[in-house]
């Protein structure tokens, strides 16, 4: 219950960081939003009217205060471009935005846990040497050059999969595999590190003494005792699987939180981009407090830790 109210607090104050953040790099933008809406050749008393009427003569404080409160009663405004309600674009497009990124984290896991137990068994032949050249490429690729060649080869030339949008079950599958390679590498190179790191202890000579099989070594007794670190990186990469899907939403035309942010920076649209950033970087907060929470129900000696300290 200590730990749930320190990482609470810890997470509150963040996220109060990150609203302030982003409503200030906001308005550090060049343009004026003014503008956007009735074009540079209105009338002053038109741009006048207009700015009272959207709070932005107000001073920048009172602004950041009004934010805030809209913001605790789920208020973030209306669209510039569409004058529709922000909370509604958002809740529209959410959707397809964790669709993506659970199908890319499937992938994730179906790649990382075979390929970096295969390179920690079999360690120093071709097949780690082989495991670990494919989280090298991974690494390397980045999405916005995967992505199109993906849509060369499986959907123009094999005519597989769909090119763009969100229409059927195999529109997911290639921009789910562009977003989830990266992660599954560099989870395969964690993997296998921290299994081998395991495989030296004396619990897993004593596992082998029993007469146990590799497999059953790896899997019943390496494996668990290797995840404490892996969940770390899964945590920090699982948040920044929402912020690589600006990029591979626009590649693909997948119509989520990604592709809506760069609709409205293209149009201008600063109120929408504000909300989209801070939804972003508030879902990278929160998976990242969970993460923390996991890996202390996980690790004893977390708990253990809190305690010894909070008695001290």
């Amino acid at each position: 219950m200590r730990l749930l109210l320190r990482r609470l607090i810890a997470t509150l104050g963040v996220v109060l960081g990150v609203v302030v953040l982003v409503f200030l790099l906001i308005h550090l933008i060049p343009g004026d939003p003014i503008d956007v809406m009735l074009g540079e050749s209105a009338l002053p008393a038109d741009r006048e009217a207009l700015r009272h009427a959207l709070g932005l003569d107000l001073p920048l404080l009172e602004q950041l205060y009004n934010y805030i409160d809209g913001l605790l009663h789920l208020d973030f405004g209306r669209s510039l471009h569409s004058q529709r309600p922000i909370l509604e674009l958002l809740v529209e497009r959410l959707p397809a935005t964790l669709e993506l990124t659970a199908a890319a984290f499937a992938i994730t896991l179906a790649l990382a846990l075979p390929l970096g137990l295969l390179a920690a068994a079999r360690r120093g032949t071709a097949w780690d040497h082989g495991a670990m050249s494919f989280s090298l490429i991974g690494v390397s690729i980045p999405h916005f050059w995967l992505g199109p060649l993906l849509i060369l080869v499986f959907s123009l030339w094999l005519s597989w999969l769909p090119v763009s949008g969100r229409e059927g079950v195999g529109a997911v599958i290639l921009p789910a595999i562009t977003l989830g390679t990266a992660l599954s590498a560099i989870l395969a190179r964690m993997i296998r590190s921290s299994v081998l790191e395991v495989l030296s202890e004396d619990f897993i000579r004593t596992a082998y003494a029993k007469g146990l099989s590799r497999r059953q070594v790896l899997l019943r007794h390496a494996l668990p005792n290797a995840l404490l670190p892996v969940i770390t990186i899964l945590g920090l990469q699982l948040g920044a699987l929402l912020a690589g899907a600006v990029i591979t939403e626009t590649v693909f035309s997948w119509p989520g939180i990604g592709l809506l942010t760069i609709e409205a920076i293209q149009s201008r649209d600063y109120p929408v981009v504000q909300a989209c950033v801070l939804l972003i970087a508030l879902s990278y907060v929160l998976i990242n407090s969970l993460t923390d929470l996991v890996y202390a129900l996980i690790d004893p000696r977390i708990r253990i830790g809190i305690r010894v300290g909070a008695g001290a």
